[in-house]
């Protein structure tokens, strides 16, 4: 079974890059906001455990988020493999993770600063999200990536399953990059 990270910061066109992967490679897209917004709108456990957190202006404990994606691999045992997109977000949830599965590879999308945050606003004029309209935000969302999720990519360097793709191109070439990354891991 394939277990694919698709990575990379706000902005370096995870979600887009993600439906042509699961396009050619028919594996299932697993987004993490997904989950959230799935478990909790219909009262799941562990829907009900987030939001308690979430109430308490809390976060999600990485216990709750595993489950949930374990739910939602056991609901979907006969798929070719797994594209996940917004997890992991730290190390600890990277080697939970690991216990879960085993990830055939990180492919980490590489942008740099000033295109993320022109695709950020301009993806704000289309989406009517707040935080890809504000620069400081933007700013402040990819250091917080930078400090925080960027580690993952050094976690399974350690084990030779991070590749970057330079992230920077039109979408045809940018998928064109991730199908060859992709062909080597699996192929």
């Amino acid at each position: 079974m394939i277990t694919l990270i698709l990575f990379g910061p706000p902005g370096s066109g995870k979600g887009t890059q993600a439906v042509n992967l699961v396009e050619k490679y028919g594996l299932l897209h697993i987004s993490t906001g997904d989950l959230f917004r799935y478990e909790m709108k219909n009262d799941t456990p562990l829907g009900l455990e987030a939001k308690s957190y979430i109430k308490k202006g809390e976060l999600v404990p990485d216990s709750v988020t595993i489950g949930m994606l374990k739910n939602k691999m056991d609901a979907n045992k006969d798929v070719k493999g797994y594209i996940l997109d917004g997890f992991p977000r730290t190390v600890p949830q990277a080697k939970a993770l690991d216990e879960l599965l085993n990830v055939t590879a990180l492919v980490a999308l590489d942008v740099p600063d000033e295109i993320l945050i022109e695709r950020l606003k301009g993806r704000a004029e289309t989406s009517g999200r707040a935080d890809d309209a504000d620069v400081d935000i933007i700013k402040n969302r990819i250091e917080v990536y930078k400090t925080q999720t960027s580690p993952v990519a050094d976690f399974y360097s350690q084990s030779n399953k991070t590749t970057f793709v330079d992230g920077v191109g039109t979408v045809e070439e940018i998928s064109n990059r991730l199908f060859d990354v992709i062909d080597t891991h699996i192929g």
